[in-house]
């Protein structure tokens, strides 16, 4: 029901139901955040009653309800979406794409990309273009990527990956773990469930002797020609959007694991 599902012709009484079993929350707890009765709680589920903005409003910040599917509730409830979905070049969002761009210019040399909630490939630094120009060589890097893709389906960026098999369901938990508000999209966990299910991903996932690291630090380690680079990442997120765009992108910065890596990175590109 989240994301891009057609959340208008599910009622709101159905909507706050899920988003309430997603967050674990009986009709009381939700009751008690939301500042409203039990009973009253139970009226606006079982359609009885209908809510006004103010509460919808209320109902979806005690549950912690991304930007979209806020949108999504209003839209169930019979009011207009309140929170606007604009694109990166709308001057709305200037100061977000400034600090975005402040960032990966910043970690430069060091390699920092862009990803929106799908992990569709919106920006990347000069250090991320090196590293998977690199990877793709002699092919050029497509005009859309999908990060998920790239490393979990065969190719040479997959290849690439000396740690793939321990990498592989680290990045299907990420996945997971990284979606906005905890719970993916509707297109990412379908996403997510195509990756899974090809035979080489389902063998490394399904292993007796497979854990996902509860740490958000993980080593990825890169064969490019002789060289073996060993990166972990971090990832970082807009703070307090308003916007749905701004809350859904999020910045990947990558960090040398050790001091070999480091300065054989700044040799090979060259600052």
């Amino acid at each position: 029901m989240s994301g891009s599902t057609a959340v208008a012709e599910v009622s709101f009484g159905a909507l706050i139901r899920y988003w309430r079993r997603v967050r674990a929350m009986s009709q009381l707890d939700l009751a008690s955040a939301a500042m409203t009765t039990p009973r009253h709680m139970s009226f606006l589920e079982t359609g009885r009653s209908a809510p006004s903005r103010k509460m919808v409003l209320r109902l979806a910040g005690a549950l912690d309800v991304p930007l979209r599917d806020r949108n999504g509730l209003l839209v169930a409830a019979g009011f207009a979406p309140l929170f606007p979905h604009r694109g990166l070049d709308d001057p709305a969002l200037d100061r977000v794409t400034a600090a975005i761009g402040l960032m990966l210019d910043r970690h430069d040399p060091l390699p920092a990309v862009v990803l929106d909630r799908g992990w569709g490939l919106v920006d990347a630094n000069r250090g991320a273009a090196h590293l998977f120009g690199a990877l793709l060589a002699p092919e050029p890097i497509p005009d859309e990527v999908n990060v998920l893709r790239l490393f979990l389906e065969p190719g040479p960026v997959r290849d690439g990956i000396a740690n793939w098999e321990q990498v592989a369901p680290t990045l299907l938990e990420r996945a997971r773990r990284e979606a906005v508000g905890g719970v993916p999209d509707l297109a990412t966990a379908e996403l997510v469930q195509e990756l899974r299910a090809r035979p080489e991903v389902q063998a490394v996932v399904t292993a007796p002797d497979t854990i996902a690291p509860l740490i958000p630090i993980v080593d990825v380690h890169f064969r490019l020609g002789a060289e073996h680079l060993r990166f972990f990442s971090m990832v970082s997120s807009i703070g307090t959007p308003v916007d749905v765009t701004a809350q859904e992108l999020r910045v990947e910065s990558f960090f040398p694991s050790d001091a070999a890596t480091g300065d054989r990175w700044t040799a090979l590109i060259g600052s």
